[in-house]
């Protein structure tokens, strides 16, 4: 578990479990999943990518570490955590202190270790029984081992300045700090330099960097966006839809005094949806792929690698929409040029370490974010699968006083028009709720201001829309609306409680 479930978490199973039995089940389950491979690299990624600069290679007792960082356990503990750790970003496994006794456990926790296993023996004839089985052994007085008990990230990360210190955390640091803390001090860690600027892309279009092509499909999609908005406030239908449904606004309104106000509130939520992806694009470019962090350039990419294929819809529908089109080929070798893989060298500022209340807040905050976003994807699927296939929900023809049959015997084509419609809404959602879940999920940060206006700006343009829109045309029935509710009422708590995190100043110094 993330710190975004340990901590909001941790009081309700301590409650149901005991705490100490909390913490051991905690542990289990890691190990459980760490142990296995596409397990290890599910943690990991779920963790937020822990890329850990060379410089913080070393070695610990004559063993080469990756990461010279890793914890201190009792022989009791080993098993769990030698197959837990490695996955949250730990380097070295120390057991300490063992005696004869402990000889058996130790020799079973270091089978299939995946990470340097060292031991703090407490005689001599332990040592020899050990030697065969662990990597190397560390002593009482050793100057480059440092063993901390304070969950400070800026104290360890100090500690780690010195490239032949490694520094080991005890496990109340952990259960104090929660398990993204090797993850924390690897980033406090990692020198950064000046972030590039506008004036650094130069005029050869060949040269320009991924995040610049990033923020131009960010652009993009906010003017499409935008631009969407007021066609659907206009004149509603261009002249390929009037050609394709061989009826004007007027024949439709005619038709049915409820379709042109129903198609409108259809299009103008597909129109907020993908301003709302723009603003997620903008501030991932801006604030994360510019910036060297990795796991921005995956959000990215994972997000098209949703939206962009929704374009295929139509094959469903039957109906293609000309500037749809266009917008996709226009846009898509340029996001294809924003997620080349290119060297990321890390441009972050952090801002130092603030009140641990602070922090905790905002992992409520982050879990609310990432609640929210997983449901929007849900919603986004549903609505997919609704406009290619049964297009209207009760309420849509409670709404509109009529049934599917009865819009096919007006006009064949209406209803493929508006499953186009519905459709391509869903995969735009899908698309910015994966961007949504992925930021919160990865992108939680003291210091990190883009992330709370990218996410604010995201679901300002998302939900406003959406419900002004339905409270114009006076489709206002709850059951319709109330996930729209559901997710204002979420996100606005949960950006709330982040703020103060997100948005907490980052000073010269602390840019690395």
């Amino acid at each position: 578990m993330p710190d975004w479930t340990y901590h909001p978490l941790r009081g309700a199973a301590a409650a149901v479990l005991g705490e100490r039995r909390s913490q051991r089940t905690a542990l289990r389950l890691l190990a459980s999943i760490g142990s296995r491979p596409a397990g290890a690299r599910l943690i990991a990624r779920g963790f937020g990518h822990r890329h850990p600069p060379k410089r913080l290679a070393g070695e610990t007792a004559g063993v080469p570490v990756t990461v010279r960082l890793g914890i201190s356990v009792p022989p009791a503990l080993a098993r769990e955590t030698v197959r837990a750790m490695p996955p949250l970003g730990a380097g070295v496994v120390e057991v300490s202190p063992v005696s004869a006794a402990d000889v058996e456990t130790v020799r079973e926790a270091a089978a299939g270790r995946s990470i340097p296993v060292v031991v703090r023996a407490r005689d001599p004839e332990t040592q020899a029984a050990l030697k065969a089985h662990v990597d190397g052994f560390t002593g009482d007085d050793d100057p480059h081992v440092v063993r901390v008990s304070d969950p400070s990230v800026t104290a360890a990360a100090a500690a780690l300045a010195d490239p032949d210190t490694v520094v080991l955390a005890r496990p109340e640091v952990l259960v104090e700090a929660g398990p993204g803390w090797f993850a924390r001090v690897t980033e406090a860690a990692t020198p950064t330099a000046p972030a590039p600027r506008l004036r650094d892309l130069g005029r050869d279009p060949r040269r320009w960097p991924a995040w610049w092509w990033a923020l131009l499909v960010g652009l993009g999609m906010t003017g499409a966006g935008l631009g969407a908005a007021v066609i659907t406030l206009g004149p509603v239908l261009l002249w390929y839809d009037r050609d394709y449904l061989g009826m004007t606004l007027h024949e439709l309104h005619d038709a049915n005094h409820h379709l042109v106000h129903f198609l409108q509130h259809d299009r103008i939520t597909m129109a907020g949806t993908m301003v709302a992806i723009g603003a997620l694009y903008t501030g991932l470019a801006v604030g994360g792929i510019r910036r060297g962090w990795p796991w921005a350039r995956e959000v990215y990419l994972i997000s098209g690698a949703i939206g962009f294929p929704t374009l295929f819809y139509f094959l469903a529908t039957g109906f293609v929409e000309p500037l749809h089109t266009a917008t996709a080929v226009v846009l898509f070798p340029m996001y294809l040029a924003a997620v080349r893989r290119t060297p990321h060298a890390p441009r972050w500022r952090l801002a130092p370490e603030g009140p641990e209340p602070e922090r905790r807040r905002a992992l409520v905050g982050q879990l609310l974010l990432i609640v929210t976003g997983a449901g929007l994807f849900a919603g986004g699927a549903v609505i997919s699968v609704v406009g290619l296939t049964g297009v209207f929900v009760p309420s849509d023809l409670t709404f509109l006083g009529t049934s599917t049959p009865m819009l096919e015997a007006v006009n064949p084509r209406l209803v493929p028009f508006v499953a186009h419609d519905r459709a391509g809404f869903g995969g735009a959602l899908m698309s910015a709720a994966v961007a949504i879940t992925l930021l919160s999920a990865w992108g939680w940060r003291r210091g990190e201001s883009w992330v709370f206006w990218t996410l604010t700006a995201a679901a300002a343009a998302g939900f406003l829309p959406a419900v002004v829109v339905h409270g114009a045309i006076h489709y206002t029935d709850f059951l319709h609306l109330a996930p729209v509710y559901f997710g204002i009422a979420l996100t606005g708590t949960g950006l709330l409680l982040a703020r103060p995190y997100l948005c907490a100043e980052v000073s010269a110094a602390s840019s690395g």
